[in-house]
């Protein structure tokens, strides 16, 4: 069962300091630092395409050579045993395990050149979701730590509470409760990444938290218990009681836990039940505001209902497909619908099946390959449908890729090198194809692209500038994205 832990956007207008400071050395000399400041802040902001951020990450490291970056005329140790198959984008070589998403093609761009020095996961999948390379040497460490860069959706966040509601960057950190909302602007499902793992202990992966900005930027979270240790839900068709959501890890003691009421009454009834006795509970009162505002909000009526997935009709459900990561891919379009500013759906490695497939590849055919290629398709196909494909950027990729060269188990290793990524929505020209890799796809050929290219282009997408200037915890300006640029594929 899943637990829950725990605006239209509002242009930026801030410019960023290094192109202003660029245009003053250009010739406007005669600018003090305060005319300088306002022109700064009267500075046309940039238009956004998008209103919203579906983030899909695929843990582990799918592999290039699999997926959107077949190279049938490799020697055999490097092809992979998958042909590509006919599709819409004129020199995409796709599987022919992904027929959907062949289909489909034309809804999106494959950016083939993605890479990155951070060959570890908990570097490589903070980097990822930040922008920026993790603090932690590789191998120093693997949990989210609160020096950590904050999350793209924690950063967004952040920025259009300020420029909504002109807050002092340097007085906010760690409060976010002061400006209401009735559906949270960050979620990260369908359980923070790691959790699954078959540890003894819970990994806290890095870059999907509010890191340095504060706990109040923390995305809000669910949470979901496995059948047994072994158990994998991105494998099977989960059940209704699996996926119904809950208002867990916010009492003391587990004394609200959901799942402990009548599990007889209805998803709205349960919620009700549980606000109820929050709110006259002694206990209340030693919440900390960052628990009490996550219970607002996922006690409120918008967000319960963008999270009931059993809303939906059963052909959508079984469209998306009914194991984990197509309920929570769907749960993700009812949340921006509602007016989520940004939703990360991980797929995470549960009882050592994952995308990080070191021994062999046959769960990519038997469910990884297939439940990527019916949600991602189901998710690109509804938004269009609904009118909505245009206003959310759709991002899907791993932390890495995989070694062009297999081992003698038919599976690879880690390689942060050379990665693509599927990027939809939001006025991305769909039916292209960014960046050319090498002969084995063991790195980029042309248009190598960074990480904080992939923060450029997600920030550029709403209309904030990646080079605006906030405040760190000792009220230090610093950029958003540091040598990043926006991804040409915008029509």
């Amino acid at each position: 069962m899943l637990t829950v832990y725990g605006n239209p956007l509002r242009e930026s207008i801030d410019l960023g300091r290094r192109k202003l400071l660029q245009v003053g050395g250009a010739g406007l000399f005669g600018l003090n630092l305060p005319q300088l400041l306002a022109a700064e802040e009267a500075a046309t902001p940039l238009k956004p395409r998008a209103k919203n951020v579906i983030f899909l990450l695929l843990f582990g490291g799918p592999s290039q050579l699999e997926t959107f970056d077949l190279k049938p005329d490799a020697p055999s140790a490097i092809r992979g045993p998958y042909n590509p198959i006919a599709c819409r984008t004129p020199d995409l070589r796709i599987s022919e395990r992904l027929p959907r998403l062949a289909a489909s093609s034309d809804k999106f761009c494959v950016v083939r050149t993605i890479g990155h020095k951070q060959n570890d996961h908990s570097s490589g999948i903070h980097y990822l979701q930040t922008g920026r390379p993790w603090h932690i040497p590789i191998g120093a460490g693997f949990n989210a730590t609160s020096k950590d860069w904050p999350s793209l959706g924690s950063v967004i966040d952040y920025v259009d509470q300020r420029a909504m509601h002109g807050v002092d960057q340097r007085a906010i950190h760690n409060d976010a409760t002061q400006l209401p909302r009735d559906v949270p602007s960050y979620v990260f499902l369908p359980k923070p990444l790691g959790h699954l793992q078959k540890f003894a202990a819970k990994l806290e992966r890095p870059g999907q938290y509010g890191g340095w900005l504060g706990k109040g930027y923390d995305p809000l979270m669910s949470d979901v218990n496995k059948r047994d240790e072994d158990d994998n839900p991105y494998a099977r068709d989960c059940t209704d009681d699996e996926l119904d959501f809950s208002v867990g890890g916010l009492a003391t003691d587990g004394a609200m836990t959901i799942d402990r009421l009548d599990r007889r009454r209805s998803l709205l009834d349960q919620f009700d039940a549980a606000r109820r006795s929050a709110e006259s509970a002694p206990s209340t009162v030693s919440y900390d505001r960052f628990r009490r505002r996550a219970l607002e909000l996922v006690s409120s009526s918008k967000t319960r209902e963008a999270l009931d997935v059993r809303r939906e009709s059963a052909a959508v459900r079984d469209r998306y497909g009914r194991h984990l990561f197509g309920q929570s891919v769907l749960a993700a379009r009812r949340l921006v619908e509602a007016g989520t500013r940004f939703v990360s759906v991980g797929w995470d490695t549960v009882g050592g099946y994952s995308w990080d497939s070191h021994i062999s590849i046959n769960e990519q055919q038997n469910y990884l390959l297939p439940g990527l290629d019916c949600a991602l398709s189901a998710l690109l196909a509804d938004l269009d449908e609904r009118g909505l494909l245009d206003e959310t950027l759709v991002v899907c990729c791993g932390e890495m890729g995989r070694t062009p060269k297999a081992n003698s188990v038919w599976g690879r290793g880690h390689w942060s090198f050379n990665f693509p990524a599927v990027i939809a929505g939001g006025g991305v020209r769909g039916g292209t194809v960014y960046g050319r890799s090498s002969r084995d796809s063991g790195e980029a050929a042309d248009h190598p692209t960074k990480p904080e290219d992939l923060a450029a282009t997600i920030l550029s997408s709403l209309g904030i500038d990646p080079e605006m200037r906030i405040h760190d915890m000792q009220g230090r300006p610093v950029g958003l994205v540091d040598d990043g640029h926006a991804l040409p594929i915008f029509g």
